[in-house]
């Protein structure tokens, strides 16, 4: 059997940052007259699996007669069985983040790979009882697993895992599979969502995430169920500040990552409502060198993306801020960031929401009346102060992640007295006609859905 070796011919290595959009096993007469999908040169054909782990990981392959890859990583199940690993030093692997951050870069992803049987063992086959969430990239369900071993366990026993299965038909969510697993399968920090494993067999795609027992904070904002209690204002902050520690993290990385899809949907929160950043198939390296931006095709969720970036094309680091200044503004509302169903001139949170959040008295008639006025007023106009920072039209005139988690660090440290509602404003606050429409998303939490496209500018 012979392995595909993908790689520049000068250094025999991969970068993080690429695509599989062809069809696998290539055929040696693909490999010389088509131009490598990968963006390497290709040196050998083969009939395994193994070329996905080459594209994803970067190992420098050799024919398998010499080699015992295969058969150590089916035994060991660990990318780290490759005695032969290797990444280019410009893809940032093996580079430590600050330490302020308790994060790092693993040098190689320690991932657990599972065979397709081991998780239709883990999660009963699949049964729809163990559904966790649905959308355009496939369903979530539950799952069992070891806490020690990982090995699938029956149900009810081990640890609960959320394993997402993969929609052959997605074109999409297989980019999006990729970057999740060059990602998360290297950053580690505690405001990540952790993932666990995957399994790529024949057609199958499926990923084992932690379980986030809390779920999103999509859900816990504004959807109306007995389930959800409405977030305190120390918790609000709590996870905002979790959320600002995972993004940082991300950006004070040497490859400066963009995570390019920050919303309320993709925060969960575990059983004591700390946050973790979950869904990276969006995520770009940022620019290099002398570079302020990257420029790509214009993806993520309305209501969220940046205006320069829906405009030009062009990603910030400082993209990734507007969309924390607009969770931001949806924490101290309630309000979602785009709604239909409120009146014209109020569809967009940030467009109406913006005049308020400059004075304390206008101030008060935005916060979310979950709050009952539990909540720190001086506190609170510190916090819509920092998400008109955020907001701001110009990349550059909008505040680092750093800045963004120093200033809500010294507000959570702020210890006014919580504003109590003691009489009726004589300026009614702005209504909100209608329902809330219900959209529970979460990857590895209580329910799960998101579109099935998220190619913004097809949405215009």
């Amino acid at each position: 059997m012979l392995i595909l070796a993908v790689g520049n011919f000068t250094s025999g290595v991969l970068t993080a940052d690429v695509d599989f959009l062809t069809q696998l096993p290539l055929t040696k007469a693909e490999c010389l007259t088509k131009k490598c999908y990968y963006k390497f040169s290709c040196l050998l054909c083969f009939a395994s699996s193994d070329s996905l782990f080459s594209a994803l990981f970067g190992v420098s392959v050799i024919p398998s007669s010499t080699s015992k890859t295969s058969s150590s990583l089916t035994t060991t199940g660990k990318l780290s069985a490759f005695s032969n690993s290797t990444f280019d030093p410009s893809a940032g692997s093996g580079v430590s983040i600050d330490e302020a951050f308790e994060g790092k870069i693993l040098a190689s992803p320690n991932l657990r790979i599972y065979t397709f049987a081991e998780l239709k063992s883990a999660t009963k086959s699949f049964k729809p009882e163990t559904v966790l969430g649905e959308g355009g990239f496939g369903k979530v369900f539950k799952g069992w697993v070891d806490e020690k071993t990982l090995n699938p366990a029956k149900s009810g026993l081990g640890m609960v895992v959320a394993v997402k299965k993969l929609n052959p038909e997605s074109m999409q969510g297989l980019e999006e599979w990729q970057s999740e697993v060059n990602f998360l399968g290297r950053l580690s920090h505690p405001n990540l969502v952790k993932l666990l494993g995957y399994c790529w067999e024949d057609k199958e795609l499926l990923l084992v995430y932690e379980f986030m027992s809390k779920g999103s904070l999509e859900n816990h904002l504004f959807r109306r169920a007995a389930s959800f209690d409405p977030l305190s204002w120390n918790l609000r902050l709590k996870i905002a500040i979790g959320a600002a520690r995972g993004l940082a993290f991300l950006h004070s990385s040497e490859k400066h990552v963009i995570y390019r899809d920050f919303k309320a949907s993709n925060i969960l929160l575990d059983s004591n409502y700390n946050s973790k950043l979950s869904d990276f198939g969006l995520a770009k390296n940022g620019p290099t060198g002398s570079d302020s931006h990257v420029t790509t095709r214009v993806m993520g969720t309305y209501g969220y993306a940046a205006p320069e970036y829906i405009a030009t094309g062009h990603l910030y680091v400082k993209s990734d801020v507007y969309g924390f200044g607009v969770v931001l503004l949806e924490m101290l509302t309630g309000q979602r960031a785009l709604d239909t169903s409120r009146p014209s001139g109020q569809h967009d949170l940030v467009d109406w929401a913006k005049p308020y959040l400059t004075d304390r008295r206008k101030l008060a008639r935005l916060i979310d009346p979950k709050l009952e006025g539990k909540y720190s007023s001086r506190g609170a106009l510190q916090a819509a102060q920092l998400t008109l920072r955020c907001l701001a039209g110009e990349p550059k005139s909008r505040p680092s992640m750093q800045e963004v988690l120093q200033t809500l660090e010294a507000i959570e440290a702020v210890k006014g007295r919580s504003r109590e509602s003691k009489e009726p404003s004589s300026h009614p606050r702005p209504r909100c006609h209608g329902k809330a429409p219900v959209h529970p998303r979460s990857p590895a939490g209580a329910r799960y859905e998101r579109p099935a496209v998220r190619d913004i500018t097809k949405a215009r």
